[in-house]
């Protein structure tokens, strides 16, 4: 049954997205909750959102039609952020998901975080930085497949990351939040508290999982549970128990 702690409004700037990725955005929505309103955005009498209108049915998103009312210009914008309003006013939703290369949609999202809402941005290397740290957590799609395998072949070195003021304090202050006595904190919830806090994801540095970054870095401690679940813990080095004298 479907709560409104995992329920998602899903909003397609379909002028502004590609529509090849739709697959990869609704693999990662699903890991966030459930996506009951799906809504694109376009004048779909263009033929250059033909990629989007072909998956529209497949994944049970409805289609918004929109004018250009003038030669150059559309509407798509302000009708997705009246939509995101009125959902966030009359809707059960946690979390809004807004597809788009676009910072014009950077003030709905500083809005809707305001309001206690996780925003979950999707867009293309070209992305403005503003649009991008306004989101809770940010991917980025690529059009072209060779650029996101150049960007991995691309993997951030130890000593840019180290180097990286906002990423360390971001990764030292999760640590630090869900770290028991000993220091040690589960990879999961540091997970959870980097994406509730910061638009930084570990891919736009080049690495696949959370506990690849993590263990690029030396200055953390980072092993396989002990527990016997699986999955890993971090620790900040030198941040163990103090040495108990004999």
């Amino acid at each position: 049954m479907t709560t409104p702690d995992d329920s998602i409004a899903l909003l397609i700037d379909s002028d502004n997205a590609p529509s090849a990725k739709i697959s990869f955005i609704m693999a990662e929505l699903a890991s966030h909750g459930v996506a009951n309103i799906r809504r694109a955005y376009g004048n779909w009498t263009k033929s250059g959102l033909k990629g989007w209108a072909d998956v529209l049915l497949e994944h049970a998103i409805e289609p918004v039609q929109l004018y250009d009312l003038v030669k150059g210009k559309n509407a798509t914008d302000i009708r997705l952020v009246i939509d995101a309003m009125d959902i966030l006013y009359t809707k059960s939703v946690k979390t809004f998901a807004l597809v788009s290369s676009d910072c014009d949609f950077t003030p709905l999202c500083n809005r809707l975080r305001a309001e206690g809402k996780q925003v979950i941005g999707f867009g293309g290397q070209n992305t403005p930085a503003p649009f991008i740290h306004s989101c809770s957590k940010f991917l980025y799609l690529d059009d072209d497949e060779k650029v996101a395998a150049e960007r991995k072949a691309q993997r951030t070195s130890p000593d840019q990351l180290k180097g990286n003021t906002k990423l360390m304090n971001t990764l030292r202050s999760a640590i630090e939040a869900c770290a028991d006595e000993d220091g040690w904190a589960p990879l999961g919830p540091v997970g959870n508290h980097i994406s509730n806090q910061s638009s930084i994801d570990h891919r736009t540095f080049g690495f696949a999982k959370l506990s690849g970054l993590l263990g690029a870095i030396d200055l953390f401690e980072l092993e396989k549970n002990s527990n016997g679940t699986q999955g890993y813990r971090v620790r900040q080095r030198g941040k163990g128990p103090a040495k108990r004298e004999g």
